[in-house]
């Protein structure tokens, strides 16, 4: 089989499993990736092969890094060559890293400094509900209740669908953003001229403003969630409703933000302050 032939076969195969443009995007790349690295055909690659690639273009990347690439190559062969040529591979420990946050005072000045109003809505409402990029860029028109003040996102990560707050302070900006959407004919909250926007829109314009407004920080529109969910607990939200509001299916995921809120932690104070 051509290299070219599989990876089409790869891209119909994780259609048909209705796994997201992201994954789509990455499992694609990993595999043309190494096909490219060794030039030879899909079933001529073998375990040797793999780690070759590995060693040489892997070991600066992280843990997390690698598990996906090596689920790529799996789920690659395991479905379209019917063999598995990474089940002798021992997958790294996933790392546990404490991601960044934003202070509030951070967002708010991220915020005010976005120049286009559009723009500022899309950033607004990230941070307001918590939204991973997708499904910013997922929401559709049809998924607003102004009269509820709720909306929906739809199949979100773990093909769930799960419920959120309209912002007060959004809702006029929200109304005006759907009526020019409607009045164009379109289906999506947000678009550009060419259409959808892609995870690469949204991450130019905040980490550019962040640059600008002298944010020292890494910053990434992931960053936006990691402040909603950290700011939340700081405000004494129980940790189960933030779990609802970011749509983690396990509870161990959330509690990454125990270790970085330290508002609570300021408030208490050594014994020595009380003999």
């Amino acid at each position: 089989m051509k290299k070219e032939d599989f990876l089409e076969k790869l891209i119909v195969e994780l259609k048909i499993s209705k796994n997201s443009d992201y994954t789509i995007r990455n499992y694609f790349r990993a595999n043309q990736e190494l096909l490219d690295y060794c030039n030879k055909e899909p079933e001529q690659i073998i375990e040797d092969d793999l780690k070759s690639f590995m060693a040489e273009k892997l070991t600066e990347k992280s843990s997390s890094t690698i598990i996906v690439f090596l689920s790529a190559i799996k789920y690659a062969y395991s479905n379209i060559l019917k063999k598995d040529i990474t089940q002798d591979i021992k997958r790294p420990k996933r790392e546990r890293k404490i991601p960044d946050v934003l202070t509030k005072d951070e967002v708010k000045k991220l915020i005010n400094a976005i120049p286009t109003k559009k723009s500022k809505i899309m950033v607004s409402l990230a941070y307001a509900c918590g939204f991973r990029v997708s499904e910013l860029l997922n929401l559709k028109i049809n998924d607003l209740n102004f009269d509820e003040m709720t909306g929906y996102v739809r199949q979100a990560k773990g093909k769930k669908d799960r419920v959120f707050n309209i912002p007060k302070f959004l809702l006029k900006n929200l109304k005006k953003q759907v009526k020019k959407q409607q009045e164009a004919g379109q289906e999506y909250l947000f678009t550009g001229p060419k259409g959808k926007l892609t995870d690469r829109n949204i991450q130019k314009i905040v980490k550019n403003v962040a640059k600008k407004v002298g944010i020292d920080k890494e910053v990434h529109p992931h960053t936006l969630r990691h402040s909603f969910a950290t700011h939340l607990l700081e405000n004494g939200i129980d940790i189960r409703m933030i779990q609802e509001l970011l749509g983690h299916a396990d509870l161990s995921t959330t509690q990454i933000y125990t270790h970085i809120s330290t508002e609570e932690l300021k408030k208490i104070s050594s014994p020595i302050d009380n003999l």
